[in-house]
């Protein structure tokens, strides 16, 4: 019984030493940008619409590091598009390389003493990548879900998508990196379903550009450029408008 304990338990172990020396090697690429986070946050459409406060939780993904203009940031797309039918100010609380613990532990806290009319959340690809447990993450995504369902009059999240498209990492990484993505993906789709919050898709085939194409890629070959960003945004449009009709959100 021993041996076919520690059996189960030295393969994810050694997956996930193996792709954290892969993410080390991969970070520590002198030849390739180093970008940094930026602040997508601003008021979007005619002050004469009814007034919708947007706010944005999460990782890199919200704060679309090289992406220029930052007009084609997927957040101020959405904020875009919401501004058909709203005044929209969008407000962003989303710090690069955030993990679900780090949502939890201070980005949610932030957000509700702002407070919002819709939330969106976009975490999960950190926590893929540096090895937190599924079951872990899991735990913590529905902490923080609850606490946004009770703060928030809607609420809406992203999907984690297939991590093994990133071309900065080693080929050895990107295979356990998809399959680390797809489980997160998984686990916060199971969190969302529970909650009846609508969740963006984030695998299939309006996302394969991501595994052929330079063009949807930043400058570090990491974070996804303004083309990349189109797709998300694709994504994300139909989530916001379904999380704010499943809300009956109807402006003050």
């Amino acid at each position: 019984m021993a041996k076919k304990f520690w059996k189960k338990v030295r393969r994810p172990m050694a997956i996930g030493g193996v792709l954290a020396a892969q993410m080390a090697q991969a970070i520590q690429r002198p030849d390739l940008e180093s970008l940094t986070d930026q602040d997508p946050s601003g008021v979007f459409g005619d002050p004469s619409l009814p007034p919708l406060r947007m706010i944005a939780l999460g990782d890199s993904t919200i704060t679309a590091p090289g992406v220029e203009p930052l007009d084609d940031a997927w957040v101020r797309r959405t904020a875009t598009h919401l501004s058909e039918r709203y005044y929209v100010e969008l407000i962003s609380v989303a710090i690069g390389g955030s993990k679900i613990r780090d949502v939890r532990d201070g980005q949610v806290h932030r957000a509700i003493v702002l407070g919002a009319d819709l939330a969106v959340l976009s975490v999960g690809g950190n926590d893929a990548l540096r090895g937190t447990p599924v079951g872990r993450f899991e735990a913590s995504y529905d902490q923080v879900l609850r606490t946004m369902i009770d703060a928030f009059p809607a609420v809406a999240v992203c999907g984690v998508g297939d991590l093994g498209a990133i071309p900065r990492l080693p080929a050895l990484a990107q295979g356990v990196a998809r399959v680390r993505g797809r489980a997160i993906d998984h686990a916060l789709g199971r969190v969302a379903f529970q909650y009846g919050v609508p969740k963006s898709r984030a695998w299939g085939q309006e996302f394969a550009r991501f595994e052929y194409d330079p063009a949807v890629w930043a400058g570090d070959l990491f974070h996804a450029s303004g083309e990349g960003h189109a797709m998300y945004a694709d994504a994300a449009n139909p989530l916001v408008d379904e999380a704010l009709r499943r809300a009956r959100f109807a402006p003050s």
